[in-house]
């Protein structure tokens, strides 16, 4: 089982040639709204991926609330755990240029009221996956980690924040991007350099760290060990959802009980597949074509 605690959001993404500069006004080629919010894109993706998933969060009573769980619902996970607030869903302002590359302006909204109380006990099991990321409340993430002691916790420290050092210590996998782990690193007084980051930050901590790398693919550090897995070459599209997607198939994998370089492998495929197409969630991939593209790396 993997239990999913994080944002809900719709996405509005406009296609644009290149990103605009500070005062500029670009015109887009199209728009879109589709579900989104790191946390729905992580539990999508693990389902995907093939986990039993539980989604814990928050939506507002607004038109948009129905609009972001479509997909979760659509894939049948369980959902009872997501709660109807006040305030506004979450929404996600997403420019793609031609390059695939995404620039993102995230509006909390109702993931602001997601609170570590509505996970129950019962689902915090020493054989489930817990995944949280930073796009809900710092002090809730915390508070949930604190209570599952015995169950593994996948962190994605995600967007940068400021992160209290007890907190690495409760996790088994902290998994940041390049620009995420650099950030950390000055936080923590690391070396920025990513593989020396996860390398010593795993041995300050306690916890397996993840660097994902872009196009180079990914690399993780755990108890001395090094693992590094070069992405394979793909016609990128769109990078929107592709470190979700690695996320969600990392945590899936862990959940079946695979190697930690199995585990990378089959994040680093899935982040892969999910650049070849267009959106965040639409771009998830499947079980099966994740394995096929993982026993190659």
């Amino acid at each position: 089982m993997v239990v999913v605690f994080g944002s809900i959001n719709l996405d509005l993404v406009a296609q644009v040639a290149r990103m605009p500069l500070p005062g500029e006004t670009v015109r887009g080629q199209a728009f879109a709204t589709a579900p989104g919010g790191k946390g729905a894109n992580q539990a999508l993706a693990a389902a995907r991926a093939g986990a039993s998933v539980r989604m814990f969060g928050a939506v507002g009573r607004d038109a948009f609330g129905a609009a972001s769980l479509a997909n979760l619902e659509a894939s049948g996970l369980d959902l009872t755990g997501v709660i109807a607030v006040d305030a506004a869903t979450g929404v996600a302002m997403i420019n793609v240029d031609a390059q695939g590359e995404n620039a993102i302006t995230v509006v909390a909204g109702a993931n602001g009221e997601a609170r570590a109380g509505q996970v129950p006990d019962a689902a915090l099991r020493p054989d489930a996956v817990l995944v949280m990321q930073l796009e809900v409340p710092l002090a809730e993430v915390s508070a949930l980690a604190s209570r599952a002691r015995g169950t593994r916790i996948v962190l994605n420290a995600a967007p940068a924040l400021a992160l209290p050092e007890d907190l690495f210590r409760m996790i088994d996998t902290l998994v940041v991007n390049e620009s995420e782990a650099a950030f950390a690193a000055t936080e923590l007084g690391l070396p920025e350099e990513s593989e020396q980051f996860a390398i010593d930050a795993s041995a300050r901590y306690g916890c397996t760290v993840v660097v994902s790398l872009g196009s180079r693919g990914a690399l993780a550090a755990r108890e001395g060990e090094l693992v590094l897995i070069t992405a394979p070459a793909v016609d990128v599209v769109d990078t929107t959802g592709a470190g979700d997607a690695l996320v969600g198939a990392y945590a899936t994998a862990l959940d079946r009980g695979a190697s930690l370089r199995q585990a990378l492998a089959e994040g680093v495929a899935a982040g892969s597949l999910a650049c070849t197409r267009r959106g965040a969630q639409d771009a998830l991939p499947a079980r099966t074509e994740i394995a096929a593209l993982a026993v190659t790396l």
